[in-house]
């Protein structure tokens, strides 16, 4: 698995595991919990995985799509 992007707004996320749905990219999101636990005040991000060999695809839609991607 490799991080693909991390944010705190979940609304990227939510875009975002919509875009890799849509292009058959398995995702899985950690610090799910740590987020909601803290709700609104935005100090843990969410982190987006892919596997490691859909990546360049994955930071391919990404970027197509105006997100940005971790490095």
């Amino acid at each position: 698995m490799k991080e693909l992007l991390r944010s705190t707004d979940p609304t990227v996320m939510a875009f975002a595991t919509a875009l890799l749905n849509g292009e058959d990219i398995e995702c899985f999101e950690l610090d799910v919990n740590m987020s909601n636990l803290y709700g609104g005040i935005d100090i843990f991000p969410r982190r987006m995985m892919v596997r490691t060999e859909d990546y360049d695809r994955a930071a391919r839609v990404m970027t197509d799509n105006e997100i940005e991607v971790t490095p």
